[in-house]
């Protein structure tokens, strides 16, 4: 019986932290189908809501590593995530001479490995309800459930939403996430 209430538990989580579309087929994410065959680059250049996120990645010179074989786990912010920052941080950053820190911030955002709602649910659950992520940064991102609905904390103190979670790719996973992380 406790085992059945750990799995549904589990089960629950992890449908709470895709939005309730755990690994839907094909789900559309800024106004595009999201195809479990194409990477991460080519998914989010289709995605209306990540044309900010899809220009950092090329300017930064990562679209090449994006592209690859993986798995990598995203965290994906959304334009108005990106819009949140103070006026022209996106502007700064984009520019060719802060092309080392923008860096820093995106892979801030990239886990490795292929970690779904249910693998992130379950660590959080062995961890006392949070999971504790190492970045391609080298950072740690925190990931937490409140009130049914899903969060990613940065190394600063500042939270995103997670939704929709479980976007599949060829090459790992997106979660689009309300916020941009920042490292320490």
């Amino acid at each position: 019986m406790a085992i059945s209430r750990i799995s549904l538990s589990l089960a629950t989580a992890a449908l709470a932290l895709a939005g309730g579309i755990a690994a839907a087929k094909n789900p559309m994410v800024g106004g595009a189908a999201m195809y479990e065959t194409k990477t991460i680059v080519e998914n989010a250049a289709n995605s209306k809501d990540h044309t900010t996120l899809v220009a950092a990645v090329k300017a930064a010179g990562l679209a090449e590593t994006l592209s690859g074989a993986g798995p990598f786990t995203v965290f994906a912010p959304t334009n108005a995530a990106f819009a949140k920052l103070p006026a022209g941080t996106v502007d700064t950053l984009l520019k060719p001479e802060n092309k080392a820190m923008l860096t820093g911030i995106l892979t801030y955002h990239v886990v490795p490995g292929r970690l779904t709602a249910t693998d992130i649910a379950a660590q959080a659950k062995a961890n006392g309800g949070k999971a504790v992520l190492t970045t391609v940064q080298g950072a740690k991102l925190t990931v937490w459930e409140k009130d049914g609905s899903w969060y990613v904390s940065d190394a600063k103190g500042g939270t995103a939403k997670i939704g929709p979670a479980d976007v599949l790719q060829s090459n790992g996973v997106i979660h689009v996430i309300d916020g941009v992380l920042l490292p320490a």
